[in-house]
């Protein structure tokens, strides 16, 4: 596949018009918006409460109604409320994907309907186990990466991605943190700049301390075959264990029957004896387990999907925004032709009432793009398992701090 295609392919990820604003962009156009990103824009000040998705004690994007439709195999719904936790002992710094479809390099700084919705679908949950910060930061956008696959280096707007991301860190460390444990959590782009700020100002350094856990879903940690540290990050581990702490939970989600490919965009990791880590949620000791999903069931506004649609074979309507669906998925990490990946499968059989769609494939022109994998739901496959987990490693943490 080339470059280029690969490029529309992922514009088409996020938004159906978003592959229009790059076909109808002329080359000038690209290069042109490629130098206006070139100037050095001002830091962002976190100090100002409209630059934060979430913050504690406020209305904000993460104050959503999560309550949930839990469909068993006979057909029965129940609804099951949510509700955040009081006083949670500490706190999760999120990084959120690739969303911007601007007509930029980099994104600006207003909180849109794609960073609120995909707050809503990825992280609110979290707050059942910890208090939630989630900076906006100036991220590449679709254009930004279509002007780098075309030719055009966009180191500053890359740049200024991290240093936005760095920046609501350290304030958060400043005026937040007061000692507390911290869980970091990105997906996708996001994974990926906290993989960056782990390697910069956490790894092997003091305030690794602080670190509960980091879930960096979506997103490649590089490993040495048949290791859990030395390779991206040199002193915190993968995660094996519930009770292990300053660690690392990691994986690309694919389903079971359609493994990523040689040369594609997931399960690979550059550097000679690498490979991509992958930490089981549902398992993290090894072997395979029940995923406990969140799955949306709203429109979303920041991806082009398969868009959710009948839950059951009957004619019953789902009117919340989530749904779980026990007991029919289950994971284990797997590899094929050299690439790990977290391998999915949908366990149900010709009695079960559900119709056995998570709705999770990247869709282009009614097609489903098989390279994409589960990208789409990465998160929301093992919410509930990440929050058990989370849930654990907090105590740990606790317990061996005090």
């Amino acid at each position: 596949m080339n470059r280029f295609l690969l490029l529309l392919l992922l514009i088409s990820t996020f938004a159906a018009r978003a592959i229009a604003q790059a076909q109808s962009a002329p080359p000038n156009d690209v290069a042109q918006a490629g130098a206006a990103a070139a100037p050095t824009p001002a830091p962002n000040d976190y100090a100002k409460p409209e630059n934060w998705l979430c913050l504690p004690g406020r209305q904000d994007a993460c104050a959503v109604d999560l309550t949930t439709t839990v469909i068993a195999a006979d057909g029965s719904m129940a609804k099951e409320p949510w509700t955040a936790a009081h006083d949670p002992p500490v706190d999760c710094f999120y990084v959120y994907p690739t969303v911007s479809l601007e007509p930029t390099i980099s994104s600006d700084m207003m909180q849109g309907p794609a960073e609120k919705g995909v707050v809503r679908t990825q992280f609110a949950r979290f707050g059942q186990v910890c208090r939630l910060f989630a900076p906006m930061y100036r991220q590449v956008t679709m254009m930004g990466l279509l002007a780098r696959m075309t030719g055009r280096p966009i180191p500053q707007a890359q740049a200024l991605a991290y240093n936005d991301v760095a920046d609501a860190w350290h304030y958060y460390l400043d005026h937040d943190n007061h000692g507390r444990g911290v869980i970091l959590i990105g997906h996708s782009q996001g994974g990926n700049l906290l993989r960056q700020l782990i390697q910069k100002e956490i790894d092997g350094k003091p305030i690794e301390s602080r670190i509960v856990a980091a879930a960096l879903l979506g997103a490649t940690v590089a490993v040495p075959k048949g290791a859990d540290v030395g390779g991206s990050f040199k002193h915190m581990p993968m995660c094996r264990s519930a009770s292990q702490t300053g660690c690392v939970i990691t994986y690309e989600s694919f389903p079971a029957d359609y493994p990523p490919a040689v040369g594609g965009l997931f399960g690979a990791a550059a550097g000679e004896g690498m490979v991509a880590a992958c930490t089981n949620p549902a398992a993290l000791a090894g072997g395979d387990g029940t995923l406990h999903a969140y799955l949306s069931t709203h429109v979303r506004e920041w991806v082009n999907a398969a868009q959710p649609g009948a839950w059951l074979k009957a004619d019953k309507p789902v009117t919340t925004p989530f749904v779980s669906l026990p007991g029919m998925l289950t994971a284990e990490c797997a590899t094929s032709n050299g690439l790990n990946y977290l391998a999915v499968k949908v366990n149900k059989s010709e009695a079960d009432a559900r119709t056995g769609d998570i709705h999770g494939e990247v869709v282009v022109g009614g097609q489903v793009r098989r390279e994409w994998g589960l990208h789409i739901v990465d998160v929301n496959l093992a919410q509930g398992n990440l929050i058990d987990i989370f849930a654990q490693q907090s105590k740990a943490w606790l317990a061996a701090r005090h």
